[in-house]
């Protein structure tokens, strides 16, 4: 079940982002920036989606609305649950939801380091735009047409 997440979630959205993202401090150097953010107050600000398993929080979706794009900022699947396609079904519903909320594209970026996103972004139609530092961070911004998607079912 994907549901938007509220305050009470933010605990379990913290704990969920470290254990998903802790495996890529010692490539990084540093914790990625998903690690270093106050889940209460992103929920705040951003639109947040969590999807359960059993009533757990299994993983989640950042979103940040621009002016003329819908920015993925974090995708996080508990390691415990990775595998069994809950990352796919996340980023299926907010390719939806962009398009249902008027947006032509996705955008989404991940570190340079973390080749293995790339690639599956990449597989899932999402294209390189720019490379650039941000916060620190060498970022590599994708993108993805999403207009086209807009009669889909939101689950």
């Amino acid at each position: 079940m994907i549901r938007a997440a509220n305050k009470t979630d933010e605990g379990a959205i913290s704990q969920c982002v470290h254990t998903a993202f802790e495996p890529y401090i010692s490539r990084l150097g540093k914790p990625p920036g998903p690690m270093l953010d106050d889940y209460a107050q992103v929920i705040d600000q951003d639109q947040v989606f969590v999807i359960t398993l059993d009533g757990v929080i299994a993983g989640l979706t950042v979103l940040k609305k621009a002016q003329e794009t819908l920015l993925l900022e974090t995708l996080a699947v508990h390691p415990i649950y990775q595998g069994q396609g809950l990352g796919k079904t996340l980023l299926n519903y907010v390719e939806t939801l962009a398009a249902k909320e008027g947006y032509e594209t996705l955008q989404l970026y991940t570190h340079e380091k973390m080749t293995e996103n790339i690639v599956m972004y990449q597989r899932c139609g999402y294209v390189e735009i720019k490379r650039c530092t941000e916060k620190g961070y060498q970022r590599v911004y994708m993108e993805k047409p999403v207009k086209h998607l807009s009669d889909r079912v939101i689950v």
